[in-house]
């Protein structure tokens, strides 16, 4: 029988419908009555700040405070999560982060915090753009290819990651499903890995379709799979590893949450918000224009419910990830 290991959203939910921002204590909470940072794992421009300023900028809407945004790059993402988890629990400090830093950091040994540290309020969003890629110079054009030259050559093909991260355990996911052995390579942040395989150092790397579609298109990369449960149609033509008999589906969720102790009116009435952002045709008009990103929402007992799902698939890769 085949081995099937999924960090899937949809398979970590018992069942569907977000839990309501309707709810009595939520909406006669006095929240927000100034200016709310949100601060953010990563730097500005890529996916993960993309996400948190579009939250940021209908939450101004809706709200009418201000929702500042803040970066705090570095340490995989802890230096952001230890200055919210210091922050006072008052509703006017949230954290904006995804599963590469909420879990992946605890798995790697990086932190000793898992997710429950944190009050969860939602999952923003999850990415559905990433796909995998080769170089030109690695001569692989299909994922059928990439399968039958590493059984061939074990190790022989090298994958960028940054050790330790989400892409790392989007590469040892694959290596296990596929029956395969690559050459993890630290290769950097996303636009060092996209020089790297321009330059032929690399040969593979899991990144976001947006970052990589005029080299996709313009034949210096070659697109192999997006590793979703279903098609993501925003990425054109590009396949499921499901349909090329790879049953590896792999998610990266946005999550919102607050330090622990807050009010959880406050942590209720901001999941209701973010719905109702999610609800907003233009919102989802942006997300698709400028990531290749569906809508996607889940309230703070499904969120829980996937962080918790997705922490015991990653912990599998435990003893991998901390030797590096």
């Amino acid at each position: 029988m085949k081995k099937t290991i999924r960090a899937s959203l949809l398979s970590a939910l018992v069942g569907m419908g977000a839990l309501s921002a309707q709810s009595a204590v939520a909406a006669d909470v006095n929240w927000p009555t100034r200016p709310v940072q949100v601060v953010v794992i990563a730097n500005p421009g890529g996916d993960t700040d993309f996400n948190a300023r579009m939250m940021a900028k209908y939450f101004n809407q809706i709200t009418g405070k201000n929702m500042v945004v803040t970066n705090v790059a570095g340490g995989g993402g802890t230096l952001a999560a230890e200055q919210v988890k210091g922050a006072a629990a008052d509703g006017n400090t949230i954290l904006f982060t995804h599963t590469g830093q909420l879990i992946v950091n605890e798995v790697a040994g990086l932190s000793e915090d898992s997710f429950e540290a944190f009050d969860i309020a939602c999952i923003a969003g999850v990415d559905k753009g990433a796909i995998f890629v080769a170089s030109q110079d690695a001569g692989i054009k299909t994922l059928q290819e990439l399968v039958d030259k590493a059984k061939a050559n074990p190790g022989s093909i090298s994958y960028g990651t940054e050790m330790g991260s989400f892409s790392h355990i989007q590469g040892l996911m694959f290596e296990q499903l596929a029956g395969v052995k690559l050459k993890m390579v630290d290769a950097g942040t996303v636009s060092e890995k996209v020089v790297a395989l321009l330059g032929g150092r690399i040969d593979l790397g899991a990144i976001s379709y947006g970052s990589v579609q005029d080299y996709v298109q313009g034949g210096q990369m070659a697109a192999l799979g997006q590793p979703n449960s279903e098609r993501n149609e925003l990425l054109g033509d590009v396949p499921t590893f499901k349909e090329q008999s790879v049953d590896f589906t792999i998610d990266k969720p946005y999550v919102v949450a607050f330090p622990k102790g807050t009010d959880p009116a406050i942590v209720q009435k901001m999941a209701g918000i973010m719905q109702q952002i999610t609800e907003m045709p233009e919102y989802a008009e942006e997300l698709k224009k400028s990531f290749k990103q569906p809508v996607a929402y889940h309230g703070t007992e499904e969120a829980i419910a996937v962080l918790s799902k997705t922490r015991d698939d990653f912990m599998q890769y435990k003893d991998v990830l901390r030797a590096k």
